[in-house]
């Protein structure tokens, strides 16, 4: 599967943040922790040049924890401060202040040198859609700022929400970028659910995340479905033959029948990627970060 998607918002999205990242003292960046590189939009970093940077490990209790640590560390090895957060259930939460302070600990020391107190830090929440920036952003203020939806293209503006004395943020729409050069990108991005699902073949994407999975998380698809996966090395033709398979067997195991007893693949597909979207599969990461 080839999967691009770059709807004509997003330029506009992205020539607001050019303009607004005069105004930044430092960009929240938020990454799913299930694909952490695949969900970083490279845009950011050229926009972010000579900012104080911080990362967001997101939906860090959907992610193999293990992996979490794993990918900490690679941030911060290329000069990110990192911290995980589960902005739903509120996990990390109280790390972030302190976090921000460090990050900004230069412009807070520039500032009290030309005799500036108390100005607060302004900070740009960015990333892809369907990242959790605006279930962030209602998190760490405690009360509902941002609107908030299990689909991308929910924020549609700039916006900015005053926390505190000390801190502003700016709540941005999800982009994404023109054109993704490793089909892998795409096809990561359409599994977490940061591409418009109406463009997808549900079926297609769900033996792809079976072909994904079947190696390190291969007994979560055998527990949970039933089904049994079965070593093949004939190469890539049959990998996806296998993963059709096994797909059959998922319909077969959850009842997805049409008319005549013949499998309903497409329902077994949605069930599988809402599964997978939900955490039912258990903890997955399906980056692993360059040694």
């Amino acid at each position: 599967m080839n999967i691009q998607w770059y709807p004509g918002h997003m330029t506009k999205a992205k020539r607001a943040m050019k303009e607004d990242i005069k105004l930044i003292d430092l960009i929240i960046e938020l990454v799913d922790s299930r694909v952490p590189l695949a969900s970083r939009n490279p845009d950011i970093d050229e926009l972010g040049k000579n900012k104080a940077r911080l990362i967001l490990l997101n939906k860090s209790d959907l992610g193999d924890e293990r992996q979490n640590e794993a990918w900490k560390a690679y941030f911060q090895g290329k000069g990110f401060y990192v911290v995980k957060v589960d902005s739903r259930s509120g996990s990390g939460m109280k790390a972030i202040q302190a976090a921000i302070q460090e990050a900004c600990k230069e412009k807070t020391e520039r500032d009290r040198r030309r005799g500036i107190k108390n100005r607060p830090v302004r900070a740009m929440v960015a990333g892809i859609p369907n990242v959790g920036k605006s279930t962030f952003i209602n998190t760490f203020a405690g009360k509902a700022c941002a609107k908030t939806g299990n689909k991308p293209g929910v924020t549609k503006g700039n916006q900015w929400i005053r926390l505190n004395k000390t801190l502003e943020l700016l709540d941005t729409p999800g982009i994404l970028w023109p054109k993704f050069e490793d089909p892998n990108v795409g096809l990561c991005l359409a599994f977490i659910g940061s591409i418009n699902d109406e463009i997808l073949d549900k079926e297609e994407l769900a033996a792809e995340l079976i072909k994904n999975m079947s190696g390190r998380y291969g007994k979560r698809l055998e527990e949970r479905y039933g089904v049994t996966l079965v070593e093949n090395t004939a190469g890539d033709g049959e990998d996806t033959k296998k993963a059709w398979e096994i797909l059959r067997e998922i319909a077969r195991a959850r009842s997805c029948l049409l008319k005549g007893s013949e499998l309903d693949t497409k329902k077994a597909a949605g069930f599988l990627l809402d599964d997978f979207r939900s955490g039912k599969l258990g903890r997955v990461t399906l980056e692993v970060p360059e040694v």
